[in-house]
């Protein structure tokens, strides 16, 4: 028995070509799905995993809380202390200075010709009273000053006539500056003796 098929054979490839397009197209669909599905899986991972790690670094901070607040008590300290430190140099120098001073002026006194009565230090200016037996002990002794490379700027502030034990003598104030040697005139070599004999 013959049998003929009547559809023709342009429509039958047609539908096998769809066919294959359908079939390539959900395979395609359920790719980028399965890629979605998987990209989505990983970004969740990550998120979870940078929770869990900020979770650990507060736990952490917590944790070290309390050695961040010694370290940060201990370095105040430090500046506090080396606050102090530096006020007691300070004031050792001021002293060491006045010592120096005192021996300086002690040393140029000619005590058969005039007597201190006083010697009043206020900052960097330095005041000294006494008697003198005339005008030239005074004179000679502000020279003799003059010459030390702890003073500065000799002058007279005052001078009268003073009775003592039935004698006319001078009452003076003198009026300086004092400062280390170095602080000024370093190139002066009286200043640079001083100061080698200082370090000795």
């Amino acid at each position: 028995m013959l049998q003929i098929n009547f559809l023709p054979v342009r429509q039958l490839k047609k539908r096998e070509k769809a066919k294959g397009q359908l079939i390539a197209f959900s395979l395609f669909l359920a790719l980028v799905v399965a890629l979605c599905a998987i990209a989505l899986w990983v970004q969740n991972s990550g998120l979870e995993a940078a929770r869990q790690e900020n979770a650990r670094l507060i736990s952490e901070k917590q944790n070290l809380q309390p050695k961040l607040t010694l370290i940060d008590k201990l370095n105040k300290d430090k500046q506090e202390l080396e606050r102090k430190t530096k006020i007691i140099e300070q004031l050792k120098k001021e002293s060491s200075l006045t010592v120096r001073i005192m021996d300086e002026v002690a040393s140029r006194v000619d005590s058969s010709r005039l007597w201190l009565d006083s010697m009043a230090e206020t900052g960097s200016n330095l005041d000294l009273k006494g008697i003198a037996l005339d005008n030239e002990s005074i004179a000679q002794f502000m020279d003799s000053l003059k010459s030390s490379p702890f003073v500065r700027d000799v002058s007279l502030a005052e001078s009268s006539q003073k009775l003592l034990a039935g004698r006319d003598l001078k009452s003076f104030t003198i009026s300086c500056r004092i400062a280390p040697p170095g602080s000024e005139n370093a190139n002066d070599p009286k200043t640079k003796g001083a100061l080698q004999q200082t370090k000795r």
